[in-house]
């Protein structure tokens, strides 16, 4: 039995804004939003080597991510799992593929020169779910 439920399936599958927990260094919890996508198997967002939430990811796995559906606020899906790989994305296809799906622009522009990214794959173990 899958993690995601069939009716919400949709709110993932469409990718979009995520708000992502994590755990930080003295156990307090520190939620961001970023751009998520779906393989059919992990939730994946990218990450800059130099934020707080990717030394958190390292330190403790555990992590929750709620996506709200864009047509509907009242709808939402909130993930819980655990980080499976925190991969380089040194060539930055994975950066620029979320820039044209979510910002339509050919590269994601917003890191500084020389900024280091990886991807960050997700897999769910718990979900629950409004709307």
């Amino acid at each position: 039995m899958s993690a995601i439920p069939e009716s919400h399936r949709d709110i993932i599958e469409q990718g979009g804004l995520g708000f992502v927990a994590t755990i930080g260094p003295a156990g307090e919890p520190q939620n961001n939003p970023v751009w998520v996508v779906w393989d059919g198997e992990h939730i994946m967002f990218s990450l800059h080597k130099k934020r707080q939430k990717y030394w958190n990811l390292r330190r403790e796995p555990r992590i929750a991510i709620t996506v709200v559906d864009p047509d509907n606020r009242r709808r939402y899906l909130e993930v819980r799992g655990t980080v499976t790989a925190i991969e380089d994305d040194a060539d930055r296809s994975f950066i620029d593929s979320i820039a044209r799906q979510f910002v339509g622009t050919p590269r994601y522009e917003y890191d500084a020169p020389g900024a280091e990214r990886v991807v960050v794959k997700v897999r769910p173990e718990h979900s629950s779910q409004m709307g």
